[in-house]
C-alpha cells in the first residue's frame, strides 16, 4: 500500500534558527509525520549554510523551477494526497499546476501571517496615518492573499486575530480556516536563571523581516537613551540574522547599544537577558520571540501589535506599552523590580500553558485533515467561489507562465 505522501511547497528552504517560519515549517513537518505522511519538501529557493538538514529527520527534498513544465512531471509522478503551500505567492505560482495535474489533492496553505495585514500597516506606519481595518479591502495584496485562501481546500491561520479578521472583514467561511498557532512547551525551571543571574536587555529578529529594523531603530533612537540615562551601566544586546549595513550602522559601543549580528544559539541569548525588548510598531501573525522569551523565564516589554494574537484575556509577561516614554520606563521598572520580574515570569508560564501547548492542537488538526479528505467533493461544492476563482485564476496564470516559459525557452 502506499504511503501517504506531503509534498510542501517552500518559498524558502526553513532556517529554524534565523525565524519563527522557519520554527513553524519544521512544526508542520512534525505534525504530518506524526500523521503518517511521507514528507517531501520542494522549493525553488537558493539553499543557504543556515538551511535546517531536512533529510537528517527523513524528508526528502526537491528543487523545482518556476515557470517550467518540469514541474508538471515531477508532481504527477509524485501524486500526493496533500500540498501545502507555504505563503500565498507559492499558490499563485504553482496552484493552478496542481489543480490540473492532480485535481483530487488536497491543496492546504500556511499563510504564517496575513501579508496583507502586515504589509497594510507598515504602509500607514510610513505615512503616519492611523491603520483601519477597512484600508484592507482597498490592497491590492489583500485581494491577491484573498483570492489565494479561496482557491485552496483549507488555510492555517497562525493568530485568533486574523481569523477575526477574515471571517469578518473578509466573510470567508470559517470551514475554509482551521486555526494553527505556533507550539511552545515550557523548558524545566530548574534549568532556567533567577532575577539575579540574568542582566542586560536584549532584541533578537530575522533583519529581512521590515518590522524587526523598524524596531531596532525605535530603540536606537526613542528608547535606549532614556532607558541608559537610568541604567548607565546595563547593555542593550541586538541579535538578528542578515543585519544590513543600516542595522550594523547603529553599534555604538560608547552607549552600550551593541549590534552582535547573527546568534549562534538564540536560546542562550534569551536566556541570559534579564528583558527582551521589542517595540514593533506594524506586522501580523505571531511573534516568536515574544513565546520564546516566556519559554525561556525572560520577561518583556512589547506594543499591542507585538502582543497580538498572544495573551488573549491572560496578562502579560511583562508590559505592553505603544508610548516609547512608558515603554521605557516599564522597562526600567522591570529591569530594577525583582517582584514585578518574578510576577511576569509567571505570567508567560500561564500564556504558553494554557495558549500554546502542542496537544491542545495537534488532535483537532488532525481530525480537520482526516474530514476534509474524507468529504473533498461537497467542501469544495459549498465554496463556489473558490471553484470560480480557481477556474478563471488557473486559466489566467497557467497562460502567462506558458508565456514566460516560452520566452525563457528561446
Amino acid at each position: 500500500m502506499k504511503n501517504k505522501t506531503l509534498l510542501i511547497l517552500g518559498l524558502v528552504w526553513p532556517e529554524p534558527k534565523s525565524s519563527a517560519a522557519g520554527t513553524r515549517m519544521l512544526q508542520l513537518i512534525k505534525l504530518f509525520k506524526e500523521q503518517g505522511f511521507s514528507v517531501v519538501f520542494a522549493s525553488a529557493a537558493q539553499e543557504s549554510d543556515f538551511s535546517y538538514d531536512l533529510k537528517s529527520i527523513g524528508i526528502a527534498t526537491q528543487k523545482i523551477v518556476l515557470n517550467s513544465n518540469t514541474f508538471d512531471d515531477f508532481i504527477k509522478e509524485l501524486n500526493p494526497e496533500i500540498v501545502l503551500f507555504d505563503r500565498f505567492v507559492l499558490e499563485e505560482q504553482f496552484g493552478w499546476r496542481v489543480y490540473e495535474n492532480c485535481p483530487n489533492t488536497l491543496r492546504i496553505l500556511d499563510t504564517e501571517d496575513l501579508h496583507s495585514l502586515r504589509l497594510t500597516r507598515q504602509n500607514a506606519v510610513k505615512k503616519n496615518i492611523q491603520f483601519q481595518l477597512s484600508d484592507l479591502r482597498t490592497s491590492e495584496i489583500s485581494k491577491r492573499e484573498i483570492a489565494s485562501i479561496l482557491r485552496c481546500d483549507l488555510s492555517l491561520i497562525i493568530s485568533e486575530i486574523e481569523m477575526k479578521i477574515l471571517e469578518d472583514v473578509f466573510k470567508i467561511d470559517p470551514n475554509l480556516l482551521h486555526y494553527l498557532p505556533l507550539f511552545f512547551d515550557l523548558k524545566e525551571e530548574n534549568k532556567l536563571l533567577d532575577f539575579h543571574q540574568k542582566k542586560d536587555f536584549v532584541f533578537i529578529g530575522n533583519f529581512l523581516h521590515e518590522p524587526n529594523w523598524d524596531a531596532v531603530k525605535q530603540l536606537k533612537e526613542k528608547i535606549w537613551p532614556e532607558i541608559r540615562n537610568q541604567l548607565p551601566d546595563a547593555m542593550m544586546n541586538i541579535y538578528g540574522a542578515y543585519p544590513s549595513q543600516k542595522v550594523l550602522q547603529l553599534h555604538n559601543s560608547k552607549e552600550n547599544f551593541i549590534i552582535h549580528g547573527r546568534a549562534e544559539n538564540a536560546d542562550d541569548v534569551i536566556i541570559n537577558a534579564k528583558v527582551l525588548l521589542a517595540p514593533i510598531r506594524f506586522g501580523a501573525g505571531l511573534k516568536g520571540k515574544l513565546l520564546e522569551a516566556m519559554r525561556l523565564g525572560t520577561p518583556t516589554i512589547t506594543t499591542n501589535i507585538g502582543a497580538e494574537g498572544i495573551n488573549a484575556n491572560y496578562n502579560w509577561s511583562g508590559f505592553i506599552a505603544d508610548d516609547f516614554g512608558e515603554f521605557a520606563s516599564k522597562a526600567i521598572l522591570l529591569y530594577q523590580d525583582e517582584t514585578v520580574w518574578n510576577q511576569s515570569k509567571k505570567n508567560g508560564f500561564e500564556i504558553l500553558e494554557n495558549r500554546f501547548k502542542k496537544d491542545l492542537f495537534e488532535n483537532l488538526f488532525t481530525d480537520k485533515i482526516n474530514f476534509l479528505q474524507s468529504n473533498l467533493e461537497n467542501h469544495r461544492n459549498i465554496n463556489f467561489m473558490g471553484s470560480l476563482l480557481l477556474h478563471h485564476t488557473a486559466l489566467s496564470t497557467k497562460y502567462m507562465s506558458r508565456w514566460i516559459e516560452e520566452k525563457n525557452r528561446s
